[in-house]
């Protein structure tokens, strides 16, 4: 008896290993894969701007190389472009922070060769004309609220993968629902982002010629395989601590050799060893498992430096 819907994933022409750097853009999706991906010790950056939701303010993130137009609302200066995390009291902080995360950016974008890339929604702020990442809780009215086409989101990045295609490029469009558009606009914005993606995956370049520019369905998994409210979290919203692991292992699957995962299987018993909690830490147990660890670590940093 077949009691789920299972989604077929092609076999991919590429692969992610310790080799590779990587980078991760957009919606809270791609920081759960992101933590996953750092609790195995690979070599990435994720969102350097924090969480970017429409496919505009990503590829805007991308193209940054100056701080942008600063503005001060409710005792904070803010960048329209960045998390809330970026802003402060002084505008010098401000700017400086901005500066850093736009270096950042920069450099991880100069060195992935893999960049991933979750687009969150289709639905778009501007203000005044110009693109909001980030409305940072301002009154609506201060804003024009629309949605993108398929057409402005291929534009937005054909040039893109255009300029880079020694890159292998992963598009995700994120399972989390944007309830608070309405769950029928929702279904729309989704539907944006996968035709967009379709296209951007097919375009007649080298890029897709070699194969550099994939999907992987986290939406689908989540929707179609996963349709079940046990898999969400308390919210209804956010995909569970099970599902985020589900979806995780759908991927490894998909992107990771048999030889890349038994890596992992190392090195993520060393991060799990890092991390591990004592109840009575000045025990002689406590203390001869930490040396075990540091030995561990001694051996594997010949191999993953970058790990210490």
């Amino acid at each position: 008896m077949k009691l789920q819907t299972f989604i077929e994933i092609p076999a991919s022409s590429w692969q992610i290993g310790y080799d590779d750097r990587i980078l991760l853009l957009g919606s809270c999706f791609s920081d759960e894969i992101g933590s996953k991906l750092q609790e195995h010790y690979f070599r990435l950056t994720s969102n350097p701007f924090g969480t970017l939701y429409n496919p505009l303010s990503i590829a805007q993130a991308l193209q940054m190389k100056e701080v942008p137009e600063l503005v001060e609302y409710g005792g904070l200066w803010h960048s329209m472009a960045h998390h809330g995390s970026f802003s402060f009291a002084s505008r010098t902080e401000t700017s400086e922070a901005v500066s850093r995360s736009i270096r950042t950016l920069q450099q991880a974008f100069q060195d992935a060769s893999v960049v991933m890339i979750t687009f969150g929604t289709a639905w778009i702020y501007e203000q005044d004309g110009r693109l909001v990442g980030n409305c940072h809780k301002m009154s609506a009215d201060c804003f024009t609220r629309r949605r993108l086409s398929v057409e402005e989101i291929v534009a937005a990045w054909q040039p893109i993968l255009a300029a880079y295609p020694d890159k292998k490029w992963l598009f995700t469009v994120s399972p989390i629902r944007h309830v608070k558009d309405g769950l029928h606009e929702n279904q729309l914005s989704k539907a944006t982002l996968l035709m967009a993606v379709e296209q951007l995956t097919h375009l007649p370049s080298p890029i897709t010629n070699s194969g550099k520019a994939a999907y992987f369905p986290s939406y689908e998994i989540l929707l179609d395989e996963l349709r079940d409210y046990r898999f969400y979290a308390d919210d209804l919203v956010h995909p569970s601590t099970l599902a985020v692991q589900y979806i995780w292992e759908r991927f490894v699957g998909t992107y990771m050799s048999p030889a890349t995962r038994e890596e992992m299987r190392t090195l993520h018993q060393l991060w799990l060893d890092r991390h591990h909690t004592f109840l009575h830490a000045d025990t002689k147990e406590a203390y001869a498992f930490l040396q075990r660890t540091q030995s561990k670590l001694k051996q594997l940093l010949l191999h993953y430096p970058w790990i210490e």
